[in-house]
């Protein structure tokens, strides 16, 4: 097996309570995994035992001995969470029990796919008897995931058929997918207590990812960051623990009562803490009370065991069936999951295991009773990571990579590949500062943005254009700010639209009088001209005209813009022709430089009027006042 040395594998040992699990494991690692003082006393497994097996090609494997008996089924469910191969140990003197049925029905959901089944206990029968027990679990075993598993018979006390045991794990750990060591690293705490000197150390099984010693990490949901000051594989120090690998971690800043089982500790901000999770559930095989809607249960997901409420869609009442219900379970405390992540679902009280299955978005929303939630969800389930990022932006509309992995729960490299391909294939836009959008959803928003703008110049043509604060406020219910401001950007570097100070208008547009009032409107204008110098008060040309004294200062506006008129006065206008007349009469009339007197014979005009006038020369840089006297400019 290329690359064998490089690997590392969990291996969970399940099966009826005194079966012989950890006598088992004790004589294919030589390590007693029965460690706390009230299991040798009961002389039963109660936490979750690790030990390493030892191989001759590098092979690096963990055995866990999970318990057996039914009080202790959460930590079992706690103990194989994170294992590539179940040994299903069945004592030859007793065959099939219970609890090896519910074992059975947990690998299922967890969706352990490699198994052995190890016959233990050989000693005691005959060969009748061993393959009387031997048909009995193959029967059971009919039509599982498990069926084709191979059967080793061992005894523990003996030895006989360790050696074979051996052979057949390592013949069948070839066939185990590779835990992936390349994504973000997490793990999943099942054991915390101090060490003497050193402080906090946890214990887990690494899901996936690597971690370096002196690595800064964050332990989720509490949010509190942490650092791996010391790690160990079985006892041994390491540089760095990675996928597959049973780990222990001496953490610096933070103290045992702040970590507890079922905390995940990540190195990087990928994952999320959610009490909302969407599901693929499948029951078990035996009937059991129907379950109503939203009522309690309990979830063991990873090392987290928390209790919610099963909220159904398309049912009001769960009851046995072999068929996958789509559903959610909305839980009291947060857990930190990423799609994919298997679950187990139990009853409470009378405490029996429901189902379990794989967790489809783990932050779900709140859905509608009926068949669109379910279509909804079963696309999430069908769904490729293409899929899943396209349906997380259709929603959301503009994420960066941090909260997109969040929300799609896929790997970094898998959503680094996605998104390659998304933009390759003009599916995807990267937007300014690292943040994605839909292509279609940018295409729709520069779409409405020109309708909304063609919209403001029909209903307002006098106007340059519509306020860009305005128009991004008026989107901002729907759309993030900084994707309008970047659609907008966008549309003028393409020079579909124009923005002029505050304004944005269609690169097509051109003020306008409106249609409607445009003889009117004409009429106003042209009563302005001839008035000359001496206008009257702007309002006062609209009275016995039907124009609406709402449009007078777009009206206003449209002239200035334009440059068609001139304010002369807060309240008067003076028209461009009867500017620049005054402007040529006054030059031909007079010097260099000229006096109020001067202007006054030139123009023959009152002060009022005059003196405006002039202060409007002055403002528009036609002339340069010094004292009591003007002086034309270069423009004059």
């Amino acid at each position: 097996m290329k690359g064998m040395e490089d690997r590392y594998f969990t291996i969970g040992m399940a099966g009826h309570i005194d079966h012989g699990k950890t006598s088992l494991t004790k004589i294919l690692t030589n390590i007693d995994t029965d460690r706390l003082k009230e299991e040798k006393e009961r002389g039963i497994s109660i936490e979750a035992g690790y030990a390493p097996l030892q191989t001759e090609d590098g092979t690096h494997i963990s055995i866990v001995d999970v318990p057996g008996h039914e009080r202790f089924i959460r930590q079992m469910i706690a103990g194989v969470a994170g294992i590539d191969l179940v040994v299903l140990v069945v004592a030859a003197d007793e065959g099939i029990m219970p609890q090896t049925e519910e074992h059975l029905e947990i690998l299922k959901f967890l969706g352990i796919k490699h198994c052995i089944v190890a016959i233990s206990k050989m000693d005691l029968v005959d060969e009748v008897m061993l393959e009387i027990v031997k048909d009995d679990i193959q029967e059971r075993l009919k039509d599982t995931i498990f069926q084709n598993a191979p059967y080793i018979t061992v005894d523990s006390l003996s030895g006989n058929g360790i050696v074979g045991l051996k052979k057949t794990i390592f013949a069948e750990l070839k066939k185990v997918q590779f835990r992936d060591a390349y994504g973000s690293f997490r793990l999943p705490i099942d054991q915390v207590f101090t060490v003497q000197g050193q402080g906090t150390v946890v214990r887990g099984t690494v899901y996936e990812g690597i971690v370096p010693k002196g690595s800064q990490l964050t332990l989720l949901p509490k949010g509190i960051t942490v650092k791996a000051r010391h790690i160990q594989v079985h006892h041994q120090e390491q540089q760095q623990a990675r996928a597959g690998q049973r780990t222990a971690i001496n953490l610096g800043g933070v103290d045992k009562h702040s970590v507890s089982r079922g905390d995940v500790l990540v190195a990087s901000d990928h994952f999320l803490a959610t009490d909302t999770i969407d599901v693929v559930l499948q029951l078990v095989e035996n009937d059991f009370s129907p379950i109503k809607q939203r009522a309690p249960v309990k979830i063991h997901v990873g090392t987290s065991e928390v209790m919610g409420k099963i909220v159904l869609f398309d049912r009001n009442e769960l009851e046995q069936t072999a068929d996958e219900v789509l559903c959610q379970i909305r839980l009291d405390e947060e857990v930190v999951v990423r799609r994919g992540d298997r679950f187990i679902m139990r009853r409470p009280t009378p405490v029996e295991t429901l189902g379990g299955g794989w967790i489809i978005r783990p932050k779900g929303g709140k859905y509608r009773f009926g068949e669109e939630t379910i279509q909804m969800l079963r696309n999430q389930q069908k769904g490729t990571p293409q899929d899943l990022v396209e349906d997380i932006l259709a929603k959301h509309i503009l994420l960066d990579m941090k909260h997109l992995i969040q929300q799609t729960s896929l790997d970094e490299q898998v959503f680094k590949e996605t998104v390659a391909k998304g933009l390759k294939e003009g599916l995807l836009i990267e937007v300014t500062g690292g943040k994605y959008c839909l292509s279609k959803t940018f295409a729709r928003i520069t779409d409405e943005l020109s309708g909304r703008l063609e919209m403001f110049h029909a209903e307002f043509p006098m106007r340059f254009g519509m306020s860009k604060a305005e128009l991004i406020q008026s989107f901002s219910k729907v759309y993030p700010k900084p994707f309008i401001e970047y659609s907008l950007n966008t549309l003028i570097d393409q020079n579909k639209l124009k923005k002029s100070e505050q304004f944005v208008l269609l690169a097509s547009f051109q003020p306008d009088l409106p249609q409607k009032w445009k003889v009117r409107m004409t009429q106003i204008i042209a009563a302005l001209e001839k008035d000359g110098l001496e206008p009257k008060k702007w309002v006062d040309y609209f009275e016995g005209t039907p124009v609406p004294k709402s449009d007078i200062p777009d009206l206003t506006v449209y002239l200035l813009n334009t440059q068609q008129a001139y304010r002369l006065m807060d309240d008067t206008l003076i028209h461009r022709t009867s500017f620049n007349q005054a402007i040529l009469k006054l030059q031909q009339q007079t010097d260099e430089s000229f006096g109020l007197k001067e202007a006054k014979d030139s123009l023959n005009v009152s002060r009022k009027y005059l003196i405006p006038f002039l202060e409007l020369l002055d403002q528009l840089s036609y002339t340069t006042r010094l004292e009591d006297k003007r002086q034309w400019s270069s423009k004059g």
